[in-house]
């Protein structure tokens, strides 16, 4: 349905015939963390996310999976080995 209350007229799965059916009854504007995401617009009402009603909970973890400014830190350049493909490969080379 259209959403008639913060993000007036664009679609929104939780907008009801009743008004907003999300936690609260509106969406929660951008917290500090999404500055500089490409998925935060401005309505009149404020800054919100075009993807979730609630950034603030997606980045109480960790980062947020649907941030286009952040990327997920890897912990090196090493691979997980497989125990059981590894000694096969052992075997092979005898």
């Amino acid at each position: 349905m259209i959403c008639s209350t913060v993000k007036a007229g664009t679609e929104c799965a939780f907008m009801t015939k009743t008004g907003c059916g999300y936690n609260g009854g509106s969406c929660q504007p951008v917290v500090e963390q999404c500055d500089g995401c490409a998925r935060a617009v401005e309505w009149t009402a404020g800054k919100y996310c075009s993807s979730y009603p609630n950034p603030a909970v997606k980045w109480k973890t960790s980062i947020c999976n649907f941030a286009t400014h952040a990327r997920a830190e890897q912990n090196g350049s090493q691979q997980k080995i497989n125990p059981l493909k590894a000694s096969k490969r052992s075997t092979k080379r005898k």
